[in-house]
């Protein structure tokens, strides 16, 4: 599907559709051929669930859901995206005063309203959920039971879904073939932290086979769960070395971050998402601080770092 990966699972005369896609030009068709290559319909869909509310994984929920009759399972902490789809001008504009706080240029700023002001979401519809998918909450499929296990840290919202006689793993952007690190900002306490402790969430089970919700499914569940905990650290290591040095805003910690100047819009967004999270686990820790400077917040080591190291 656009953008992601959609499991579609047997379940009696029809099936359990795990995500969705995003909703832009063509992705409905795209959703319809992909079922005609199973033999199927888009009508034969039972019961829709997403792992998260990204607009990859939730965008076309609306429809389907329509369309097939069926329930949506879903997170409740889904405001993250259904909150901003149902307000996407104000969405819009917190993502730029958060920007001009961190740092970000105003010409740069500028650039960005111009191409991205009245873009959707990559939501066709806000459709809430039927029931709310938590710790504990079983799918029943041919396959045999999907039992829930909230992961959040990539977003609020995020769930896994595992079925332990078949050690499959149904992983949503929790665990992907390589290691690829994003967290939604703002709408948690600690987003990073998040994500480490439900690493280790997942890491006790039983897992033979994992289907991501981008790239090919893999198998080596402990190598992908240990190489993300490696990696974390080390980006968390990169933030907390720059502001020991000096007073930095978030956008002038980027390059230090990716080790090097980010060269478009892209690298920038998912740079600043990653350095504020990382400030924030640092600032929950007793270890950074934040003060305000002509507009801009401007982050350092904590006084207290020293004394702690000690």
């Amino acid at each position: 599907m656009p953008h992601c990966n959609a499991w579609a699972i047997a379940a009696g005369d029809g099936v359990v559709l795990v995500d969705t896609g995003m909703y832009e030009a063509g992705a409905l068709r795209q959703l319809e051929l992909a079922f005609e290559q199973a033999r199927l319909r888009i009508e034969h869909v039972r019961l829709v669930v997403c792992t998260h509310a990204h607009s990859d994984h939730y965008g076309l929920a609306g429809p389907i859901v329509e369309r097939a009759g069926c329930e949506l399972w879903m997170h409740p902490n889904h405001g993250h995206v259904t909150k901003a789809a149902a307000a996407p001008d104000r969405a819009f504009r917190l993502r730029l005063e958060v920007a001009r706080q961190s740092g970000v240029p105003e010409q740069l700023l500028r650039a960005y309203e111009e191409r991205r002001r009245g873009q959707g979401l990559g939501v066709a519809r806000v459709v809430l959920p039927d029931r709310e998918l938590v710790n504990g909450v079983e799918v029943e499929t041919d396959l045999g039971r999907w039992r829930v296990y909230e992961t959040p840290g990539h977003a609020p919202s995020h769930v896994v879904l595992h079925q332990p006689e078949r050690e499959l793993l149904i992983s949503g952007d929790h665990l992907l073939g390589r290691v690829s690190l994003y967290y939604d900002y703002g709408y948690t306490p600690d987003p990073a932290g998040e994500f480490l402790r439900s690493l280790d969430v997942v890491e006790p089970l039983p897992i033979g086979l994992v289907l991501p919700g981008h790239g090919r499914p893999f198998r080596d569940a402990r190598a992908l769960i240990e190489a993300n905990r490696r990696e974390v650290h080390e980006r968390i290591a990169r933030v907390r070395a720059a502001i020991a040095e000096r007073e930095l805003t978030p956008f002038e910690i980027v390059p230090h971050l990716l080790g090097r100047e980010p060269r478009d819009e892209y690298a920038i967004s998912w740079g600043l998402s990653e350095t504020l999270c990382y400030l924030r686990y640092l600032e929950v820790r007793g270890e950074a601080q934040v003060s305000e400077r002509d507009g801009q917040h401007v982050w350092s080591a904590a006084a207290t770092t020293g004394a702690r190291a000690h």
